[in-house]
Protein backbone atom coordinates (compact mmCIF):
# COMPACT_ATOMS: atom_id res chain seq x y z
CA UNK A 1 0.00 0.00 0.00
CA UNK A 2 1.60 3.48 -0.93
CA UNK A 3 1.67 6.33 1.60
CA UNK A 4 -0.41 8.67 0.46
CA UNK A 5 -0.68 10.32 3.65
CA UNK A 6 1.60 10.13 6.80
CA UNK A 7 0.10 7.79 10.11
CA UNK A 8 0.91 9.86 13.01
CA UNK A 9 0.74 8.21 16.25
CA UNK A 10 0.19 9.99 19.54
CA UNK A 11 1.26 9.29 23.10
CA UNK A 12 -1.69 7.79 23.97
CA UNK A 13 -1.52 5.72 20.96
CA UNK A 14 -4.15 7.46 18.63
CA UNK A 15 -3.54 7.33 15.17
CA UNK A 16 -3.64 10.66 13.58
CA UNK A 17 -2.59 12.95 10.28
CA UNK A 18 -2.08 16.32 9.42
CA UNK A 19 -4.28 18.82 8.24
CA UNK A 20 -2.06 20.29 6.13
CA UNK A 21 -0.81 16.52 4.56
CA UNK A 22 -4.54 16.23 3.62
CA UNK A 23 -5.12 19.62 2.18
CA UNK A 24 -2.09 18.52 0.03
CA UNK A 25 -3.32 15.39 -0.94
CA UNK A 26 -6.48 16.32 -1.65
CA UNK A 27 -5.49 18.52 -4.25
CA UNK A 28 -7.24 21.82 -3.04
CA UNK A 29 -7.26 24.59 -5.43
CA UNK A 30 -4.56 27.03 -4.73
CA UNK A 31 -7.01 30.34 -4.63
CA UNK A 32 -8.12 28.31 -1.52
CA UNK A 33 -6.37 28.66 1.20
CA UNK A 34 -5.55 26.55 4.03
CA UNK A 35 -6.96 28.25 6.49
CA UNK A 36 -10.04 28.98 4.61
CA UNK A 37 -10.72 25.23 4.23
CA UNK A 38 -9.86 23.81 7.49
CA UNK A 39 -12.27 26.68 8.88
CA UNK A 40 -15.22 25.37 6.60
CA UNK A 41 -14.23 21.60 7.04
CA UNK A 42 -13.89 22.27 10.47
CA UNK A 43 -17.90 23.55 10.68
CA UNK A 44 -18.72 19.70 10.66
CA UNK A 45 -15.83 18.94 13.84
CA UNK A 46 -15.47 18.51 17.14
CA UNK A 47 -12.08 20.41 18.74
CA UNK A 48 -10.01 18.18 20.77
CA UNK A 49 -12.41 14.72 19.87
CA UNK A 50 -11.66 15.09 16.19
CA UNK A 51 -8.91 17.21 15.81
CA UNK A 52 -6.32 19.05 17.96
CA UNK A 53 -4.49 22.24 17.25
CA UNK A 54 -0.95 21.72 16.82
CA UNK A 55 2.45 23.63 15.73
CA UNK A 56 3.66 22.89 12.89
CA UNK A 57 6.95 24.23 10.55
CA UNK A 58 8.10 24.79 7.19
CA UNK A 59 10.97 26.27 5.16
CA UNK A 60 10.98 29.56 3.46
CA UNK A 61 13.22 30.53 0.87
CA UNK A 62 16.02 31.89 2.30
CA UNK A 63 15.99 28.13 4.06
CA UNK A 64 14.63 29.55 7.04
CA UNK A 65 12.05 27.29 9.58
CA UNK A 66 9.29 29.09 9.83
CA UNK A 67 6.16 28.00 12.37
CA UNK A 68 2.69 27.48 11.13
CA UNK A 69 -0.50 26.21 12.15
CA UNK A 70 -1.49 22.50 12.06
CA UNK A 71 -4.19 20.04 12.55
CA UNK A 72 -3.96 16.59 13.73
CA UNK A 73 -7.00 14.97 12.65
CA UNK A 74 -8.16 11.86 13.43
CA UNK A 75 -9.01 9.24 11.06
CA UNK A 76 -12.43 9.08 11.45
CA UNK A 77 -12.12 13.04 10.73
CA UNK A 78 -10.21 12.60 7.65
CA UNK A 79 -12.32 10.39 6.05
CA UNK A 80 -15.00 12.62 6.95
CA UNK A 81 -13.59 15.68 5.13
CA UNK A 82 -11.86 13.61 2.36
CA UNK A 83 -15.52 12.02 1.64
CA UNK A 84 -16.91 15.65 1.71
CA UNK A 85 -14.70 17.16 -0.81
CA UNK A 86 -16.99 15.32 -3.54
CA UNK A 87 -13.94 14.68 -5.72
CA UNK A 88 -12.00 11.51 -7.51
CA UNK A 89 -9.04 12.62 -5.33
CA UNK A 90 -11.29 12.20 -2.02
CA UNK A 91 -12.01 8.68 -3.11
CA UNK A 92 -8.92 7.49 -3.35
CA UNK A 93 -7.79 9.32 0.08
CA UNK A 94 -10.96 8.15 1.86
CA UNK A 95 -10.13 4.02 0.48
CA UNK A 96 -6.26 4.74 1.90
CA UNK A 97 -7.52 5.48 4.94
CA UNK A 98 -9.73 2.54 5.33
CA UNK A 99 -6.96 0.36 3.92
CA UNK A 100 -5.04 1.90 6.71
CA UNK A 101 -7.23 1.12 8.97
CA UNK A 102 -7.65 -2.49 8.40
CA UNK A 103 -3.93 -2.76 8.88
CA UNK A 104 -3.66 -0.87 11.66
CA UNK A 105 -6.24 -3.16 13.33
CA UNK A 106 -5.21 -6.88 12.30
CA UNK A 107 -3.89 -8.98 14.80
CA UNK A 108 -0.01 -8.57 13.79
CA UNK A 109 -0.21 -4.98 14.09
CA UNK A 110 -1.79 -4.71 17.16
CA UNK A 111 0.52 -6.89 19.14
CA UNK A 112 3.18 -5.25 17.70
CA UNK A 113 2.17 -1.73 18.81
CA UNK A 114 1.83 -3.57 22.64
CA UNK A 115 5.40 -4.49 22.28
CA UNK A 116 6.45 -0.96 21.41
CA UNK A 117 3.88 -0.11 24.52
CA UNK A 118 5.08 -2.33 26.55
CA UNK A 119 9.05 -1.05 25.45
CA UNK A 120 8.31 2.37 26.36
CA UNK A 121 6.89 1.75 29.71
CA UNK A 122 9.84 0.16 30.65
CA UNK A 123 12.28 2.37 29.45
CA UNK A 124 10.06 4.90 31.29
CA UNK A 125 10.51 3.03 34.22
CA UNK A 126 14.58 2.69 33.75
CA UNK A 127 14.71 6.48 33.37
CA UNK A 128 12.62 6.90 36.91
CA UNK A 129 14.70 4.50 38.63
CA UNK A 130 17.89 6.46 37.52
CA UNK A 131 16.58 9.61 38.24
CA UNK A 132 15.38 8.55 41.70
CA UNK A 133 17.90 6.32 42.66
CA UNK A 134 20.42 9.42 43.78
CA UNK A 135 17.88 10.65 46.38
CA UNK A 136 17.36 6.77 47.26
CA UNK A 137 20.82 6.66 48.19
CA UNK A 138 20.42 10.36 50.31
CA UNK A 139 18.16 8.70 52.09
CA UNK A 140 19.35 5.28 53.31
CA UNK A 141 22.26 7.38 54.65
CA UNK A 142 20.22 9.55 56.20
CA UNK A 143 18.25 6.55 57.44
CA UNK A 144 21.89 5.01 58.77
CA UNK A 145 22.43 8.55 61.19
CA UNK A 146 22.13 8.72 64.70
CA UNK A 147 23.00 12.60 64.76
CA UNK A 148 19.81 14.94 65.23
CA UNK A 149 20.48 17.86 63.63
CA UNK A 150 18.75 21.12 63.15
CA UNK A 151 15.78 22.11 61.35
CA UNK A 152 17.62 24.76 59.20
CA UNK A 153 20.50 21.76 58.42
CA UNK A 154 18.12 19.85 57.66
CA UNK A 155 16.05 22.30 54.61
CA UNK A 156 20.34 22.67 53.46
CA UNK A 157 20.08 18.56 52.88
CA UNK A 158 16.90 19.09 50.93
CA UNK A 159 18.27 22.16 48.42
CA UNK A 160 21.30 19.68 48.32
CA UNK A 161 19.12 16.68 46.66
CA UNK A 162 16.75 19.03 44.56
CA UNK A 163 14.28 20.05 46.67
CA UNK A 164 14.26 23.84 47.17
CA UNK A 165 13.51 24.37 50.57
CA UNK A 166 14.88 27.15 52.47
CA UNK A 167 14.89 26.96 56.47
CA UNK A 168 11.92 29.31 57.23
CA UNK A 169 9.91 28.07 54.45
CA UNK A 170 10.71 24.32 56.13
CA UNK A 171 10.00 25.92 60.24
CA UNK A 172 6.66 27.30 57.89
CA UNK A 173 5.49 23.76 56.58
CA UNK A 174 6.45 22.03 59.77
CA UNK A 175 4.07 24.30 61.48
CA UNK A 176 0.90 23.82 58.71
CA UNK A 177 1.26 20.43 58.70
CA UNK A 178 1.06 20.22 62.76
CA UNK A 179 4.86 18.49 63.66
CA UNK A 180 5.92 22.01 65.13
CA UNK A 181 3.73 23.91 67.60
CA UNK A 182 2.57 27.20 65.42
CA UNK A 183 0.28 28.71 68.55
CA UNK A 184 2.62 31.99 69.22
CA UNK A 185 4.01 31.85 72.95
CA UNK A 186 7.15 30.06 75.42
CA UNK A 187 6.53 27.03 72.94
CA UNK A 188 6.42 28.44 69.92
CA UNK A 189 8.23 26.21 67.08
CA UNK A 190 8.90 23.54 69.77
CA UNK A 191 7.84 19.90 68.37
CA UNK A 192 4.27 18.91 68.88
CA UNK A 193 3.10 15.99 70.98
CA UNK A 194 2.20 13.54 68.02
CA UNK A 195 5.74 14.34 66.76
CA UNK A 196 7.43 13.82 69.75
CA UNK A 197 5.40 10.42 70.28
CA UNK A 198 6.65 9.80 66.63
CA UNK A 199 10.36 9.76 68.05
CA UNK A 200 11.33 12.65 65.09
CA UNK A 201 12.58 15.44 66.74
CA UNK A 202 14.28 15.85 69.90
CA UNK A 203 14.55 19.33 72.41
CA UNK A 204 17.81 20.27 73.21
CA UNK A 205 18.58 22.04 76.29
CA UNK A 206 21.10 24.90 76.90
CA UNK A 207 21.90 26.60 79.63
CA UNK A 208 22.65 30.03 79.79
CA UNK A 209 24.28 32.26 82.72
CA UNK A 210 23.46 35.83 82.86
CA UNK A 211 25.21 38.98 83.63
CA UNK A 212 23.11 39.82 87.11
CA UNK A 213 23.64 36.34 87.87
CA UNK A 214 20.39 34.14 86.50
CA UNK A 215 20.31 31.33 84.57
CA UNK A 216 17.61 30.52 81.68
CA UNK A 217 17.06 27.68 79.78
CA UNK A 218 17.29 27.12 75.84
CA UNK A 219 15.47 25.03 74.02
CA UNK A 220 15.94 23.99 70.73
CA UNK A 221 14.38 21.53 68.48
CA UNK A 222 16.50 19.27 66.71
CA UNK A 223 15.30 16.38 63.71
CA UNK A 224 16.23 12.95 65.06
CA UNK A 225 17.88 10.41 62.51
CA UNK A 226 14.43 8.81 62.29
CA UNK A 227 12.85 12.21 62.20
CA UNK A 228 15.44 12.83 58.87
CA UNK A 229 14.50 9.84 57.20
CA UNK A 230 10.61 10.80 57.45
CA UNK A 231 10.93 13.69 56.34
CA UNK A 232 13.14 13.17 53.49
CA UNK A 233 10.82 10.57 52.35
CA UNK A 234 7.46 12.45 52.37
CA UNK A 235 9.26 15.24 50.67
CA UNK A 236 10.62 12.69 47.72
CA UNK A 237 7.67 11.80 46.87
CA UNK A 238 5.93 15.02 47.49
CA UNK A 239 8.15 17.73 46.43
CA UNK A 240 7.15 21.46 48.57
Amino acid sequence: MNEIIKINQNEQGDVQVSARQLYEALEIKKSYRFSEWFKTNAKQLIENEDFTSVDATTVVNNGAAKRIQDYALTIDAAKQIAMMSGTEKGKEVRMYFIQVEKAWNSPDQIMARALQISKLKLENKDKLIAELKPKAVFADAVAASHTSILVGELAKLLKQNGIQMGQNKLFGWLRDNGYLIKRKGTDYNMPTQRAMEQQLFEIKETSIAHSDGHTSINKTPKVTGKGQQYFINKFLVVEV
